[in-house]
């Protein structure tokens, strides 16, 4: 069984956390696996820097912009990542919009991801049509689970069909703004939370922009199987030592 479903399985709310790689510094990627394994994380996204990242915030924007500045590349990072499954064990998932991947070639990035131990992407830019007609089959093949975005424009019946294309969970969007833009949950998106919940999807879903504390956390876990951090551990990450991390984690839970 793929290690995202695994982790889903289990009676407990999930903590993701999101960083980029290459970020703060070059050679930071494991070293932040590592102590997301030691602190207790369930779930890990791994940012790969884009140049022009549509869906993102200031903070990840700079993060890919230093990430990039680094010398950080999707090769580079299946490089770091040849040995990490004998020290991390959890669900590692790579974001990233589509053009890096298909620059790279899409089986020969869904075989990398295979050959490192990648469990699952989630590429915002990749059409659910385009997936359905030309990658579905090539992601089975290689057992990585591609994970959709809703937000609450999404339409019922959309909700509906990537539910039934989807085997792991889909990435709720908590609102319409780009990532880091929240200042918490008011009514509006707690009734969303609500209607989606009330849909009973096949799937779980876990909650992402706008998750920065514990208040938050459980607001978004609420309802949903659980929640993605990804600006506030990003700053947190610009301005702390890796080894804190566990500090980080704690204050969440």
């Amino acid at each position: 069984m793929n290690r995202i479903n695994q982790k889903l399985a289990e009676n407990q709310k999930i903590l993701s956390l999101y960083f980029t790689a290459g970020y703060p510094e070059l050679n930071d990627t494991v070293s932040i696996l590592q102590e997301f394994e030691k602190s207790g994380v369930d779930l890990v996204e791994i940012g790969l820097p884009f140049s022009d990242p549509l869906a993102d915030g200031p903070a990840i924007q700079e993060s890919s912009t230093k990430a990039i500045a680094n010398g950080m590349t999707t090769k580079l990072l299946f490089e770091q990542l040849k040995n990490v499954r004998k020290t991390v064990k959890i669900p590692l998932i790579i974001m990233g919009y589509f053009n890096p991947m298909l620059q790279f070639g899409i089986e020969n990035f869904c075989q990398k991801c295979a050959e490192v131990g990648i469990d699952g992407l989630i590429i915002p830019d990749l059409p659910l049509n385009i997936y359905e007609e030309n990658y579905k089959e090539l992601f089975e093949k290689y057992n990585l689970k591609n994970i959709f975005l809703i937000t609450p424009q999404t339409s019922e019946e959309r909700i509906l069909h990537i539910d039934s294309v989807s085997d792991s969970f889909i990435y709720m969007v908590s609102s319409a703004s780009v990532t880091g833009s929240q200042s918490g949950f008011g009514e509006k998106e707690r009734d969303y939370f609500s209607r989606i919940a009330s849909l009973e999807l096949k799937n779980p879903q876990v909650i992402g922009f706008g998750i920065k504390d514990k208040e938050t956390f459980f607001q978004a876990t609420e309802f949903q199987k659980g929640a993605i951090i990804g600006s506030a551990f990003v700053k947190f990450l610009g301005n702390n030592p890796v080894y804190e991390i566990e500090n980080f984690v704690k204050e969440i839970r």
